[in-house]
């Protein structure tokens, strides 16, 4: 969530940044300052004349101390007359309060700099590239013909038991799934992250924390009787581990890992370009967080995407890394690189991780602080990124790694799936 005095330092700036973002209603801006600037009045006005009530009220007591009875009784009538004034200013200050941060919470992050201009997802930005486009069997088959031959996913079935987008995954499908899990988490935890198991659910003020709500209400499967969403990432839940909390300065940097089921409605998908892994409704995912010093974010982001990087590289997969134009980005997002990988029998690149600095965005809602060295209480900057999402990898590793007799499966998998083919 942006800061009001953000708004109020530089107009202008924040509304060219939006517009980058391809926002369309900048006219907000101008709206909460002038909210603002009615809150400011509401309080001044409520503060004299609780100031004029706690003068008189002193007063008061000293004439009836003097015996000056009939003066601290008309002074009396002076304070039950403003004391009557207090409360619908009091109601009038709640009210501008709860429209001005619920028209606040309309704005989305503000792109950084190094953010490219766009609109569509033709227009990011190839950073670099890496692997070796694999050397495929003639007339490749796609993952979803792979699974059912080697009996490795049944999309069938899960139709049946939940609908489409449900995928059941049987026997070595189900063993080299836990097997990409285990490795990803064990290759995080090795670079310094700690594990979290979290729940799969979680309240509207943990999904309004990281931006969720109320941008992405109709995408969450929502548990209406409970009042519970169904998380679509882990961010959710863990990000909120430091939900109202100043951490020590000296904690930094807060790194966190966790496996969990997504669940994203994924409203109007349709189509030959989310057929098998490519889209689903419920999907596995491993995630990295970070919680930082404002001052390292970027160098940390810069981090975290070599991450990425590098567990790509180790799975022998072709990829590219993309910066995202500001059209293209997401509402709490300042900057995202996505990775994608490439699928040799769809002929096309698949998204599978997208790493973002939301700066304070996020910790502004999670109130999530900590003490600088000067004493003052500041917001501390938080990152994400996908390490990795499973369904696209796996539809990768089937197609790109398929041979005439079966799947050859990278070096690093061989000990977690207790061979090196499917």
């Amino acid at each position: 969530m942006l800061t009001v005095n953000l708004l109020r330092t530089a107009p202008e700036a924040v509304k060219a940044k939006l517009l980058k973002k391809h926002f369309k209603q900048v006219e907000l801006v101008d709206a909460i300052i002038s909210l603002d600037n009615n809150r400011k009045k509401l309080q001044a006005r409520f503060d004299e004349t609780q100031t004029k009530v706690n003068a008189a009220s002193k007063e008061i007591g000293m004439l009836m101390g003097k015996g000056d009875k009939e003066a601290g009784e008309g002074l009396k009538v002076k304070v039950a007359g403003w004391k009557q004034e207090l409360e619908p200013l009091k109601a009038q200050m709640e009210q501008v309060e709860q429209q001005l941060n619920d028209t606040l919470v309309l704005l989305p992050n503000l792109p950084a700099d190094a953010v490219p201009e766009g609109k569509t997802p033709e227009e990011n930005e190839v950073v670099r590239s890496g692997g070796i486009m694999p050397q495929l069997p003639a007339n490749p088959a796609p993952h979803w013909d792979l699974a059912k031959q080697y009996k490795l996913i049944d999309f069938e079935l899960g139709n049946k038991i939940t609908g489409s987008g449900f995928p059941v995954y049987i026997g070595k499908g189900a063993k080299l799934q836990r097997s990409l899990i285990q490795y990803f988490l064990d290759f995080n935890t090795a670079a310094g992250y700690t594990e979290y198991l979290p729940p799969y659910m979680v309240n509207s003020a943990s999904a309004f924390g990281t931006g969720q709500l109320p941008d992405k209400e109709g995408q969450m499967y929502h548990a209406t009787a409970d009042d519970l969403y169904l998380i679509p990432t882990a961010e959710v839940p863990v990000t909120n581990v430091y939900r109202d909390v100043i951490v020590k300065e000296e904690d930094f940097p807060i790194k966190m890992t966790a496996y969990s089921p997504c669940f994203r409605r994924e409203a109007g998908s349709y189509g030959k370009d989310v057929r098998g892994l490519n889209r689903l409704h419920q999907f596995e995912k491993v995630e990295i967080i970070q919680i930082v010093h404002p001052d390292k974010s970027y160098e940390v982001l810069d981090e975290m995407v070599a991450h990425v990087e590098k567990l790509l590289i180790s799975l022998h997969l072709p990829y590219r890394i993309l910066r995202l134009c500001g059209g293209d980005m997401g509402f709490a997002s300042a900057i995202t690189y996505d990775f994608e990988v490439y699928s040799a029998a769809q002929e096309r690149w698949l998204e599978v991780s997208s790493v973002s600095n939301f700066e304070s965005f996020q910790t502004n809602r999670l109130k999530c602080r900590f003490k600088g060295a000067d004493g003052k209480t500041q917001l501390a900057h938080s990152l994400n990124g996908s390490s990795l999402a499973l369904p696209r990898i796996m539809a990768c590793l089937l197609e790109n790694n398929q041979t005439e007799t079966g799947i050859q499966l990278p070096q690093v998998l061989h000990r977690y799936f207790g061979g090196g083919e499917v």
